[in-house]
Formats: structure tokens, C-alpha cells, sequence
């Protein structure tokens, strides 16, 4: 039989999310606020879980707790976010295409820089090879050539 009504704690083991969270969702605005029992714990409507579940999915893809309160807030008063939430999407997705080009150049420059270490081991007879400082030349060069790291 599934409950009308969950307790904080309750919402958390059905989510698999911590109380803490769950109190954090309805203090920035992501789950409505709860309502209170007579001896003052939170009760949450069933739907909620729905929506927490919802929430960890849209993070996994990017969007923010912030956006995420933003967008409910304003379906929960009778709106329709859809096309903001449709821009954020595309947005999101633009910012992983760049992140895979950038990886993408920055394995290119990490085989040459193995090749060359490879080399440069091979010529140092057992010695050092100081091989972290030949990284100077290869950063320098990925910054002229526009590799740059983002996160």
C-alpha cells in the first residue's frame, strides 16, 4: 500500500538521498515546503518522491539545484517552462560538446607528450630525465594553440 504522506526520513530511504538533502531540496525551493505533523516533523506528499527522482536525473545531465528550483517554482504556479528548460538542455549540451573537443586535444597532446618522455627515458641512460619540466613547452604550446581545461 503506498502512503499518502512521507516523513523527511521516509522520502530519503525511498530515494536513496539523506534527510539533510531532502531538507535542502525544500529550503532552496526544488520540493514545495512540507507540511507538519502535531509534534512538528515534515510530511511530504507521496509525489514527492517523483520529484526528487526527477531532480537527481536533471543533475546528472547538468542542470543546477538552482535552475532545477527556478523551473518547478515556476510550474508549481501554473507555468510552463518547457522552453527554458528545452534552452538550458541545448545549452548544457553545447558546454559537453566543447568539454569532449577539449579532451579530445588534450589526449592528443598527452600521446605526444608519452612519446616523447618514452624517448627521452630511453636516452637517459638510468638518469634523470626530467620529464615534469618538459611540460613547461607543452603547456605553453597548448595555450597558444587554444587547449585549455574547463571545470
Amino acid at each position: 500500500m503506498v502512503k499518502a504522506t512521507l516523513r523527511s526520513g521516509e522520502l530519503a530511504k525511498s530515494t536513496g538521498l539523506s534527510a539533510d538533502t531532502i531538507r535542502h531540496y525544500e529550503r532552496i525551493g526544488v520540493l514545495q515546503k512540507a507540511g507538519r505533523t502535531s509534534s512538528g516533523y515534515r510530511v511530504y506528499p507521496a509525489s514527492a518522491v517523483n520529484r526528487v527522482l526527477v531532480v537527481q536525473r536533471a543533475l546528472r545531465i547538468g542542470f543546477t539545484l538552482r535552475e532545477l528550483a527556478d523551473i518547478f517554482k515556476t510550474r508549481d504556479e501554473g507555468g510552463t517552462p518547457c522552453q527554458r528548460v528545452f534552452e538550458l538542455a541545448k545549452a548544457k549540451l553545447t558546454g559537453i560538446e566543447a568539454d569532449i573537443a577539449a579532451l579530445t586535444e588534450t589526449r592528443r597532446q598527452m600521446v605526444k607528450i608519452l612519446a616523447d618522455w618514452q624517448t627521452r627515458i630511453k636516452k637517459s641512460g638510468g638518469q634523470q630525465a626530467h620529464l615534469l619540466q618538459t611540460l613547461t613547452d607543452a603547456v605553453g604550446n597548448s595555450r597558444r594553440s587554444g587547449l585549455r581545461r574547463t571545470r
